[in-house]
C-alpha cells in the first residue's frame, strides 16, 4: 500500500462521509421500518422528503463536523498533533454548533476546558460509542504508505475522546477499511474483513473476532441479517432504547463494514443499506460512504445532492473538496516535521 491514492478518491471519502451523513440524518433514532422505507424512496435525481421528525436533508451533524476539525488540524501542520485536534474539537463544543454530539465528545470538551491533557479526558469503559470510529475513515488514504502510522494515529485521534478498547479498536478498523478498499483491486470479503481484524486484534480481540465473523453474514439480506438473533446480541444493554443498530461501536462499525461488502462498487445502493437497517443512520452511512467514496472517487456522488450538503447553512462541498485536496498534497509529499 506504499502508493497514493488518487486526488478523486479524497475527494470521494470526504464528501461520501459528509454526504452519508446528511442523507442518514433525516431518520437517525427511527425503527427500521421507517428507515427502510425512506431508504426505499431515495432518488438520485430527487432530494429526499423530510425526515418523520422534520429533518430536512442537508445539514450535517457531528459525524462530518468533527471529521472535519480532525483533517483541518492535520491540514494546518502538515501532519497529526492530538493537542492541536483537541483544541478544534474544544472550539466547536464552545461555539455551540455541534450538532448530534455524543457524551463522549461533550464530555472530553469539559476535560479539555478545565485543563486537563488530551490523552487524560476521553470517556473510561465501559462506554463504547462509535464516535471516535466515525471520524476515522479518511485516515486510511491519509496514512495508506504508512501502515504503523495509519494504526498509531487512528488509535490518537480516538484517545481524545473515547478510551475503551472496543472504540478504539471500531477507529483502526473503519481507518483500515478505508485504506483497503481504496486500491480498487476487487473485494473478497473473507480477506477483507481478514485484514482489518488483524490490525485490530492486538487492541481488542473480541472486536477483531467480531470482523471476521462477518464474512458469513454477507449472503443474507439485509432485512435477515439485522433481525438475526446472533447480530442482536451484538448489542449491549445499554443500548435496549435504540431500535435498528444502536451508536454502539461494535455493531454500527460491524454494519458499516456489511454493507460496503454488499455494495463496494454502488456507492448509493450500499449507503442505502446502511440507512435502512434503522437506528444511528447517520453515522453508519457515513462510514459507509467514506468506504465507497474512497473506492470509487467522487464522480460517483450525485451532484444535486453534494450541493445541498451545508453546515449553519454554510455550504460544505467546495470547502471539503479543497480540504481532501490539502490531504492529497501531505500524502503525495509527506508530512511536514516536527519542530527539533
Amino acid at each position: 500500500m506504499t502508493s497514493t491514492p488518487s486526488a478523486e478518491q479524497f475527494h470521494g471519502c470526504l464528501l461520501g462521509l459528509a454526504l452519508g451523513d446528511a442523507l442518514g440524518a433525516p431518520v437517525e433514532a427511527f425503527p427500521p421500518a421507517i428507515a427502510h422505507a425512506y431508504s426505499e424512496a431515495l432518488s438520485e435525481s430527487a432530494f429526499p422528503a423530510p425526515g418523520p421528525g422534520g429533518w430536512v436533508f442537508g445539514q450535517v451533524t457531528d459525524d462530518t463536523q468533527l471529521s472535519r476539525e480532525l483533517f483541518q488540524s492535520i491540514a494546518e501542520l502538515g501532519r497529526f498533533e492530538p493537542q492541536a485536534f483537541a483544541e478544534r474539537l474544544l472550539a466547536l463544543v464552545v461555539s455551540g454548533r455541534l450538532i448530534g454530539g455524543g457524551p463522549a465528545t461533550v464530555g472530553a470538551a469539559r476535560q479539555l476546558a478545565l485543563g486537563h491533557p488530551w490523552h487524560q479526558c476521553g470517556m473510561p469503559s465501559p462506554y463504547a460509542g462509535n464516535g471516535a470510529a466515525m471520524r476515522a475513515g479518511p485516515l486510511g488514504l491519509v496514512y495508506r504508505h504508512d501502515p504503523r502510522r495509519l494504526t498509531r494515529v487512528a488509535v490518537d485521534q480516538a484517545r481524545v475522546t473515547h478510551h475503551d478498547s472496543r472504540a478504539i479498536a471500531g477507529a483502526v478498523a473503519v481507518a483500515w477499511a478505508v485504506a483497503i478498499a481504496s486500491r480498487r483491486e476487487a473485494i473478497v470479503p473473507g480477506e477483507f474483513l481478514g485484514e482489518i481484524a488483524l490490525e485490530v486484534e492486538p487492541l481488542d480481540r473480541g472486536m477483531a473476532a467480531t470482523i471476521r465473523s462477518l464474512a458469513d453474514w454477507i449472503h443474507l439480506h439485509p432485512a435477515t441479517a439485522a433481525g438475526a438473533p446472533e447480530w442482536q446480541a451484538l448489542e449491549p444493554e445499554s443500548a435496549a432504547g435504540w431500535q435498528g443498530i444502536s451508536s454502539y461501536v461494535v455493531s454500527s462499525v460491524c454494519w458499516s463494514l456489511y454493507a460496503f461488502l454488499k455494495h463496494p462498487d454502488r456507492w448509493w445502493e450500499a449507503v442505502r443499506v446502511a440507512i435502512a437497517v434503522g437506528g444511528d443512520t447517520d453515522t453508519i452511512a457515513s462510514m459507509t460512504g467514506a468506504m465507497c467514496g474512497a473506492r470509487l472517487g467522487a464522480g460517483v456522488l450525485p451532484r444535486l445532492h453534494l450541493s445541498r450538503i451545508a453546515d449553519a447553512g454554510q455550504g460544505l462541498a467546495d470547502d471539503l473538496r479543497e480540504l481532501s485536496a490539502r490531504l492529497h498534497r501531505i500524502a503525495r509529499d509527506g508530512e511536514t516535521p516536527e519542530p527539533a
